[in-house]
């Protein structure tokens, strides 16, 4: 592409809400935390693995248990949301803030990626009794 020359209808959008096509077999519950399969570019629950990226938060009951990947779109939200966390040295606390918080499941996240094991769900941004604030 060349400089612009002359004025451009930019297009923008807020950059929260994104629709993404499901990985077959998956079913999506709202409030869950999804990602990107990095394999396959599909969206899927969170778990522990390696090859995802934390996307955001389900924002639809979707189940695409019977179809094929891409069957099904999926409405996720990005933003700061409270999620489970873990328990023990995996615990997350105060001192964790602005340090990545790793995907255990779809509603936990743990201070490490548990020796390679899991991927980053976002960003610590608070730390409080009802679990972990996390910006996707």
């Amino acid at each position: 592409m060349t400089a612009l020359k002359a004025d451009r209808d930019t297009v923008n959008r807020s950059g929260l809400i994104f629709s993404y096509p499901a990985k077959h077999g998956i079913r999506f519950f709202v409030g869950a935390i999804a990602a990107i399969d990095s394999e396959s570019g599909l969206l899927t629950n969170g778990v522990e693995s390696k090859f995802l990226k934390g996307a955001g938060i389900v924002q639809e009951h979707v189940d695409n248990t019977g179809g094929d990947d891409g069957a099904e779109h999926v409405t996720i939200r990005r933003g700061q949301w409270r999620v489970a966390n873990s328990a023990g040295a995996d615990q997350l606390t105060l001192k964790d803030v602005g340090a990545a918080a790793y995907i255990v499941d779809d509603q936990t996240v743990a201070k490490t990626d548990g020796e390679g094991k899991r991927a980053v769900a976002g960003t610590v941004i608070d730390v409080d009794p009802a679990g972990v604030w996390v910006e996707f």
